[in-house]
């Protein structure tokens, strides 16, 4: 059977009833696997990991949708990630036995029923957009939920699918197809936000950076720290461990030093083989060396 991944980031990561609703309306559904769920106080926001073929996957937005739709009201809502939709966006990944030809499809399914069923407007992005402004979901976000009605009365930006005015609560939300990313954080030991907002620009391809980095500052009020936040879009070319390097310089410069680093939901394993393969400075390894990749080989 196809596998194919599903990974929704909903704007609600503080009630954790809420929560626990959307990822119970979505274990339920047969045919799904949900793997991981991670939510983040700051930014307000949850992360949901499911795999399954086409038709369950479809099935488990929809719950989603259904339960988020009713219970987040983005009036309200405040966190510190850009968010555009109660269901901010939803992308399917091909894992095994699946196409980015299947995805798009998928998306656009998917997109067509969000839009009939809940009165939402559903942008479509990556290798699922209809047009090269709407690829990068940073642009579809810019002015989020407070300036969405306003967005969406241009011409430039009639939704995909839906109506081109805001749900009320909901807002708006972005689907597509891409290839696997990191949501990888790097937390500094510094309330400064100017200096996590430089080293994001210094990082992400759009000012010059890595090619396969996005990358923001913000700030961990709670804690008192501020974060580089990034999604990192193809860790084999623009690897972990490169990222946290460079992050870590530029922190020096500005005499701030690396609390912590987390990874949002889950990663490849060979993201994390490369990263022990680089500071380990491990000659002549091979990934078949790992225990659990020899047992997985001879099962």
């Amino acid at each position: 059977m196809p596998i194919i991944e599903c990974v929704p980031n909903v704007s609600e990561g503080r009630r954790a009833d809420v929560v626990r609703a959307m990822t119970d309306a979505v274990g339920s559904v047969a045919g799904v696997r949900l793997l991981d769920a991670s939510s983040d106080a700051s930014h307000n926001r949850s992360v949901l990991t499911m795999a399954g073929d086409a038709s369950p996957l479809k099935a488990a937005v929809l719950a989603l949708f259904a339960e988020a739709a009713s219970r987040i009201d983005l009036r309200t809502h405040r966190g510190e990630h850009p968010r555009l939709g109660a269901v901010d966006v939803v992308p399917f990944v091909p894992i095994e036995g699946a196409t980015m030809a299947d995805c798009v499809a998928l998306a656009q399914d998917v997109a067509a029923a969000v839009a009939a069923r809940f009165a939402i407007p559903v942008f479509l992005y990556e290798d699922a957009a209809t047009r090269p402004s709407r690829r990068n979901l940073e642009d579809i976000r810019r002015g989020e939920f407070e300036g969405l009605a306003a967005k969406l009365a241009s011409s430039d930006w009639t939704p995909d699918f839906g109506p081109s005015a805001p749900h009320p609560t909901a807002g708006a939300t972005v689907i597509g197809a891409r290839m696997p990313l990191i949501a990888y954080n790097i937390n500094l030991a510094t309330n400064r936000l100017d200096v996590a907002k430089k080293i994001a620009a210094a990082v992400r391809h759009s000012s010059g950076g890595f090619r396969y980095v996005k990358a923001m500052g913000i700030a961990l009020e709670d804690r008192g720290v501020v974060q580089v936040s990034m999604n990192l879009t193809n860790h084999e070319k623009t690897p972990i461990h490169r990222v946290f390097d460079a992050v870590r310089r530029e922190a020096e410069r500005y005499g701030v030093g690396v609390l912590e680093s987390e990874i949002i939901g889950l990663v490849p394993e060979s993201a994390l083989v490369g990263a022990a393969q680089h500071y380990l400075q491990l000659e002549r390894f091979a990934p078949s060396q790992v225990l659990e990749t020899r047992l997985r080989a001879t099962e």
